[in-house]
């Protein structure tokens, strides 16, 4: 009964009844079930459960899954069939790749995964690098360059560029079988990995002749793997953030990173917070492959994807006008309805503070947008704890099609707008002083036009802020002339000064846009 209440709940904000998906994906190394909700566009995780079964651990050596590896498995999706069947979701799509295609035994294994309920699919390696690169088209829809996508079994590379990918192929370089590439000598492993790439490339018919290293694109590293390396090299630089995903880093920095991972120890990456013990044991072999990757690729940076192969299935059943659709605005769309604001409430405070703090030369409208709905969502929350939790939303929370300094900027915003003009040091650190305070008067110009009439609409309506003539203008309607409060007067000051400008309030019998 609880659970079926907090569904409907649940189900009421992010848009009605049976919108959550479900993917379960068994791989090489892991087997994992996650639930979507929200906009599948920027779809949110509600249950992310793996079982570590190493399906692939013996796939090199004797070309079958190994038996206690498949009751491992087994055990894990009779659990996740299980939990699916009481959560009461109907929409269910189970994937299996490398290990389960490359198995002697994988038809056996699919067939108890039928007898489980489930409705497995088996997909090919092509099939598997373009999903990575559906995935990453999603989270960046301007990705120009190559998907890298490293499992337990294989390494899956394609080509992106304007929304559309090439060139896709499967390599037999995954996580599991990357020591036999890796040769005895600790100082030729490079140089014997680049080998073994090569040789894959050629035999998997991915012709760099005919189509030369992405000379100023990206390498997008999709895994767990990477995301793993991701971790590491956030916490060697103090990065700020917490979320690996659009962690960037530019092709020699990335190079001195996989040089160091290479040359250490497993037991010594073990220790590090957010790195596990199995992660830490395929970091060195990993390192090496990267190393390799670079130098036969080219890419001009390094660009770290949490969306793969599972967000690239949510990405294929879109409709083409959802694929179209800003990913940061349709999840913080989301995020500010389930809070209490109105996108549309929003939009309009977002158009009427437009001449007086507009996106210039560091921010979008795209952003500011982002930043008025996130600012206006952190209202809701208890005074004491709002402005720490809002400024937590910007960092830290998984936002699609964002970076480091864009959340930076949404922070600043969502300060400004609760007049806390002290910027933290985290915040700083990820954007220039003139950035942020294009931010900050974002900040101060919704708080402006929230408070004025209290967020009412009509208030908009009676209401306009400009600029002219070196002055901050607020014109109001003569029937609402008592709007201008002293709350008004402080907040008007506050902005013009952080302007440049003078201001003043004229009294108008109606409001002219």
């Amino acid at each position: 009964m609880i659970w079926g209440k907090r569904r409907a709940d649940r189900n009421s904000a992010i848009g009605g009844a049976g919108s959550e998906r479900a993917i379960i994906d068994i791989g090489s190394n892991t087997v994992r079930l996650v639930v979507y909700g929200g906009t599948m566009r920027a779809p949110t995780v509600i249950l992310n459960e793996k079982v570590t079964a190493k399906l692939g651990r013996e796939i090199a050596a004797t070309g079958r899954l190994a038996e206690e590896a498949m009751a491992l498995a087994l055990r894990g999706l009779r659990r996740f069939a299980l939990l699916l069947a009481d959560m009461g979701i109907k929409d269910i799509e189970t994937v299996a790749t490398a290990a389960v295609r490359d198995a002697a035994n994988g038809p056996e294994f699919v067939e108890q995964l039928r007898a489980i309920g489930l409705k497995p699919r088996v997909i090919s390696g092509e099939e598997e690098a373009l999903l990575s690169a559906h995935g990453v088209i999603g989270a960046f829809p301007d990705a120009h360059g190559i998907v890298a996508d490293l499992g337990g079994g294989s390494l899956e590379l394609v080509r992106v560029a304007g929304g559309a990918c090439e060139g896709a192929s499967s390599l037999p370089l995954g996580t599991l079988r990357l020591p036999e590439h890796r040769g005895k000598n600790p100082k030729t492993a490079s140089a014997d990995m680049r080998k073994s790439l090569d040789k894959a490339i050629r035999k998997g018919g991915w012709d760099l002749a005919a189509n030369p290293p992405a000379q100023n694109g990206a390498l997008y590293l999709v895994g767990g793997t990477w995301r793993a390396m991701a971790v590491y090299a956030m916490a060697a630089r103090g990065w700020p953030l917490s979320d690996p995903h659009g962690f960037e880093l530019d092709a020699v920095a990335a190079q001195e990173l996989a040089q160091a991972l290479s040359a250490s120890e497993s037991d010594a990456l073990k220790t590090r917070d957010r790195i596990s013990t199995m992660r830490a044991e395929k970091l060195p072999d990993a390192a090496v492959l990267l190393s390799a990757l670079l130098a036969r690729l080219a890419p001009e940076r390094v660009v770290f994807s949490s969306w793969g192969l599972r967000e690239g299935l949510l990405y294929d059943r879109l409709p083409e006008h959802t694929r179209t659709q800003d990913p940061l605005l349709a999840g913080v769309a989301v995020f500010a309805t389930q809070r209490g604001t109105q996108p549309t409430l929003a939009t309009r405070m977002a158009a009427w503070t437009l001449d007086a703090a507009p996106a210039r030369g560091h921010g979008s409208e795209r952003l500011r947008l982002a930043a008025t709905m996130l600012a206006l969502a952190s209202m809701q929350i208890e005074p004491n704890i709002r402005l720490p939790q809002a400024i937590n939303w910007a960092l830290h929370k998984r936002w699609i099609g964002i970076d480091g300094k864009g959340r930076a900027m949404l922070a600043a915003a969502v300060s400004a707008n609760g007049n806390q003009l002290a910027i933290p040091a985290e915040v700083r650190a990820l954007a220039s002083e003139e950035a942020l305070e294009e931010a900050v008067r974002w900040g101060l110009a919704l708080r402006l036009a929230r408070r004025l009439g209290a967020q009412s609409a009509r208030s908009l309506e009676v209401s306009r802020l400009r600029v002219a003539e070196g002055m901050l203008v607020l014109e109001l309607a003569a029937s609402h002339a008592a709007l201008f409060g002293q709350p008004t007067e402080k907040d008007m000051k506050l902005l013009a000064g952080r302007l440049g400008l003078g201001w003043r309030v004229d009294i108008v019998d109606e409001i002219v846009m």
